[in-house]
């Protein structure tokens, strides 16, 4: 691809997420005009950029309310699309993502543990932490039953299966056994939510995505190369179990950190890699980069139509991207 292509791809990509951040602030219970989005948002950055002549209350909603959740729901919507494309070409298995490896699973059982009984002991990164244990110990379950079960490494699935309904099932005793003040919150959460995004925890998820999306693009050659079996990866020098290994930890703390600021958000960590595949090949140099943004697009209007729908009350988003993604599923599955 010579570099004007690049360039161009790269201009439209920029317009495409540019006109989704809009999108997201502009829409909801309370309509706000693009141009009085961006005058906000700009005056934020550069006091005196344009003359004032919109209500403190807009000012609020735009700065304070909505543009936290919008780059909240790209970073997640980012994360979970790139979890799904390195476990699907790790495992050998296009059914592969969180969700159904039990990662996201174990990930909200760790969440559920620090909101309901521990508090927040560390400060804001406690939730954080702990979803990333919780993803931690459910893809080393997952490891340790598919070594118990003799199952090849693209039968990881069916393992991460079981270990979903495990850690699903000590989530909801978890619940059973906490404060029942606190459980409608938290089972709101379980269903995917973006309503509770601060600028002050947007660092976490940026940085957890920031640095596990340049290592993974990093090793994007050697993931194709494991893709390919364990025996041609092993042949171009890649020690197979220890990098499985790495990957596994990247993919489990990457999703520990999204659960831990939206709750368990199904199907994006699974239909986006098929579409990207589809779009732009198999090669992960690509796949993995465009996951990430084509993940963060779906769920950012997935985020609007969450708020849209039932103004002005917010459907859980987990709610939206099943139904959606359940059907696109459906039809990408006949196409194929």
């Amino acid at each position: 691809m010579t570099s004007g292509k690049v360039l161009m791809w790269g201009a439209l990509a920029a317009a495409v997420m540019g006109l989704c951040l809009t999108a997201g602030v502009s829409f909801g219970a309370a309509p706000i005009p693009f141009t009085t989005v961006w005058s906000i948002i700009a005056n934020k950055f550069h006091p005196g950029f344009s003359e004032v002549t919109w209500s403190a209350g807009r000012e609020s909603i735009v700065w304070d309310v909505r543009f936290p959740r919008v780059i909240l729901a790209g970073l997640v919507g980012s994360g979970l699309a790139v979890v799904g494309a390195v476990l699907q070409a790790v495992t050998r298995n296009p059914l592969a993502d969180p969700h159904l490896l039990g990662v996201s699973s174990g990930g909200a059982l760790g969440a559920i543990i620090a909101l309901l009984h521990t508090g927040l002991i560390f400060g804001l990164v406690t939730v954080p932490l702990f979803a990333f244990v919780g993803a931690l110990v459910a893809t080393l379950a997952v490891m340790a039953v598919t070594r118990y079960s003799g199952a090849a490494a693209d039968r990881l699935v069916l393992s991460g299966v079981a270990v979903a309904f495990v850690a699903t099932a000590l989530g909801n005793l978890t619940i059973f056994l906490g404060d029942p003040r606190a459980a409608h919150t938290v089972i709101f959460w379980m269903l995917g939510g973006l309503g509770l995004a601060q600028w002050s925890h947007l660092l976490y998820p940026a940085l957890a995505l920031g640095l596990s999306l340049a290592w993974l693009v990093l090793r994007a050659r050697e993931i194709n190369a494991l893709a390919m079996g364990d025996e041609t990866a092993a042949t171009l020098g890649i020690p197979v179990a220890r990098f499985r290994a790495q990957l596994f930890v990247v993919t489990a703390l990457l999703t520990g950190v999204m659960v831990a600021f939206s709750g368990a958000i199904g199907f994006v960590g699974l239909l986006i890699p098929h579409v990207v595949r589809l779009i732009g090949g198999s090669d992960n140099v690509r796949v993995i980069p465009l996951s990430a943004f084509v993940g963060a697009i779906v769920l950012i209007l997935a985020d609007i139509a969450a708020r849209v729908v039932m103004a002005p009350e917010d459907m859980p988003i987990g709610v939206v991207t099943g139904l959606v993604g359940g059907v696109a599923f459906i039809v990408l599955l006949r196409r194929r």
